[in-house]
């Protein structure tokens, strides 16, 4: 199994009280899994360090992503020790991808994905890594297809939190955290 060592990984969300374990707040829940320190705030995110990673959550909405990326990709960056694009992972929820499943991906556009795309004006690059968790229903397999608007925002069921709990573990088996 390969692995991938990124310097910041950065989860997207909402930092709002109402939007906690929601579906699209997968990239917050997925960074609190790999947290062990806690957090420190900055201006616009809030940050763990955990060995050679920065682990990162934005404090602005996620439709204003970038400019918090922007702002951690230069708080850690010093003279001899620039951050590129490159070693950024960002996390995010996918509606086209079911519960359950996840995709890696590296310069991509952002599909419709608004904190992407907010992260690739502000970086003026997309040539960062994605790690893209479904939250698609499993359900709808079967079923009429529902708008990504009317459940992104929902409480994620206990059910499904335990489902992404252990795909959170998975997947940090292929992250150098």
């Amino acid at each position: 199994m390969q692995t991938i060592s990124p310097k910041l990984i950065i989860g997207l969300g909402n930092p709002s009280k109402e939007y906690e374990k929601t579906y699209h707040n997968v990239g917050f829940l997925f960074i609190d899994s790999l947290a062990k320190n806690g957090f420190k705030k900055e201006k616009s995110f809030s940050f763990a360090k955990e060995g050679k990673v920065v682990l990162v959550k934005p404090l602005v909405f996620m439709n204003e992503s970038g400019r918090a990326v922007s702002e951690a990709v230069k708080y850690f960056s010093s003279s001899k020790n620039k951050v590129s694009p490159e070693e950024i992972l960002i996390v995010h929820d996918d509606s086209d991808i079911f519960l359950g499943d996840h995709k890696f991906s590296l310069g991509r556009g952002s599909a419709g994905h608004r904190g992407v795309e907010s992260i690739i004006k502000s970086l003026k690059t997309k040539d960062f890594s994605r790690l893209r968790i479904g939250i698609r229903p499993m359900d709808e397999k079967e079923t009429k297809r529902e708008k990504a608007g009317d459940f992104v925002l929902k409480k994620i069921s206990p059910r499904n939190l335990k489902m992404l709990s252990e795909e959170f573990k998975e997947i940090s088996k292929i992250i150098n955290v």
